[in-house]
């Protein structure tokens, strides 16, 4: 926590960055924190309780942030991972950021009633990570604690649903997907949703129906997955968001298998890694061309 603050003042101190973007101490848990002065890094924390993912407020859609100058983020694997695909979708330079890595093992699934990571209180998507220590960062702080306990439970929720059938796979996700009040926050706390106006709010034409049924609610959540095969960071964002409590992680975790599995492709947190997406290979399969 030390080395966090200190290195956050120098870069203060020096010029070099105008705003870190990191976590403090809130009224109730953590909370993201803007620190434009050296006292306010003194501020600067980092511990399991921080979940969120800052690569957020990197959007150039956050105008409010952009306007503070040139940033430095403090960054957990999942977190640059985000960063690096909006470098790569040229929605930020990398020599505008200041990317400060943190060491990580694993963080909570209730930051504010559990304080330790334990197989009972880690989140879903911590056990197995395999970028537990940033790349592709300016500067790397803090030990590395021990590899977050326990199983994948996405991993053993998937496997699950792999082996229903088609109509029973349907019938789940339609019931998970009618409690969708669609308040977008899946949306607004994505990193990789930095559209500036949203194919769901385009009414001229209307490509998804806006009101909470399950109708426009199914057409929302596929077209938002499928935008995010081989993006997706796997930060777990959209789902601890999610008041209805819906299980986006399995769909996240999914897709991003597929594009493994036929792409040789995951999420990277080096910018230059090109996506499948966008990019064509010629050994690509064609076998879906009648």
């Amino acid at each position: 926590m030390q080395e966090l603050r200190e290195l956050a003042k120098k870069l203060l101190l020096e010029g070099t960055v105008k705003v870190v973007i990191g976590y403090a101490e809130g009224r109730r848990g953590v909370l993201p924190i803007f620190a434009v002065t050296p006292g306010e890094a003194g501020r600067l924390i980092f511990d399991p309780r921080c979940v969120q993912n800052l690569a957020t407020y990197l959007s150039p859609r956050r105008e409010q942030v952009v306007a503070l100058g040139r940033p430095a983020v403090v960054v957990k694997g999942c977190d640059a991972r985000a960063v690096a695909g909006m470098i790569r979708e040229s929605q930020r330079s990398r020599d505008d950021l200041v990317l400060i890595g943190v060491r990580c093992g694993g963080v909570l699934a209730d930051p504010v009633s559990a304080v330790e990571v334990s197989e009972a209180t880690v989140a879903a998507r911590c056990p197995g990570c395999d970028a537990r220590v940033p790349k592709h960062v300016d500067h790397l702080v803090g030990p590395l604690p021990p590899a977050p306990p326990g199983t994948s439970a996405l991993d053993a929720r998937i496997a699950e649903l792999e082996a229903l059938s088609p109509g029973e796979r349907f019938a789940f996700w339609r019931s998970e997907l009618e409690k969708c009040v669609r308040c977008n926050a899946c949306r607004e706390i994505c990193p990789m949703c930095f559209c500036v106006r949203c194919v769901a709010d385009k009414a001229q034409p209307q490509w998804i129906e806006s009101s909470p049924h399950a109708r426009g609610n199914f057409a929302w959540h596929m077209t938002r997955a499928l935008h995010q095969a081989g993006r997706c960071a796997v930060c777990g964002e959209c789902e601890r968001a999610c008041p209805a409590g819906i299980p986006l992680n399995l769909l996240n975790r999914k897709i991003a298998r597929v594009v493994a599995e036929r792409f040789g492709y995951s999420a990277s947190g080096d910018p230059e890694s090109p996506a499948p997406i966008g990019t064509y290979r010629p050994e690509d399969g064609e076998e879906f061309i009648l």
